[in-house]
């Protein structure tokens, strides 16, 4: 029997955090949360507001001066639909999706979806689809998010198999 090894501050990361730019949602200060990310003896740390990248520059920058590493990442909408379709009958519903950028081409897709999402995609939030992520996919790992997911939403009213069948394209995909 292999012997456990102790877990150690630095073994755990904060993966879905939400910043004062996550407007109306998140109350958490770059500056503060990186004081208490250094105060525990984490080493790394990702930010994920609610669709924007707004405070990117920031929170890159307060990460490097306290030698913590800086996941940049976004909370995206994600349209049941197209990101374009804008009937107040059927998209007025999204999914929420963690995105993190694990390299320079994951940032620069984060961008690139970020963008689409608050220009073409804005209906109530800022939204993108299935197709954009399946060509914006490259350097990004996906999580599912909260209950607000598309699997939590399965899930949650009990539809077992769409929520492993959405799991599996996600899967696919990333």
């Amino acid at each position: 029997m292999a012997a456990r090894s102790k877990l150690q501050a630095s073994d755990y990361v904060h993966l879905h955090n939400h910043t004062q730019y996550s407007l109306l949602d998140g109350l958490t200060q770059i500056s503060p949360l990186m004081d208490f990310v250094k105060e525990q003896g984490m080493s790394a740390v990702a930010m994920t507001d609610h669709g924007t990248l707004s405070g990117t520059i920031e929170f890159y920058k307060e990460a490097k001066a306290r030698d913590i590493k800086p996941i940049i990442g976004i909370e995206t909408y994600v349209a049941a639909r197209k990101h374009t379709d804008k009937d107040p009958q059927k998209d007025k519903n999204r999914f929420h999706l963690i995105l993190l950028a694990m390299n320079h081409q994951g940032y620069q897709n984060l961008m690139k979806l970020s963008t689409i999402a608050n220009l073409d995609g804005f209906y109530y939030y800022p939204r993108i689809d299935h197709d954009l992520l399946e060509q914006y996919n490259d350097g990004i790992i996906a999580l599912s998010a909260c209950m607000g997911g598309e699997v939590g939403n399965a899930l949650k009213q009990d539809q077992y198999d769409q929520a492993r069948d959405i799991a599996l394209w996600y899967k696919s995909v990333f």
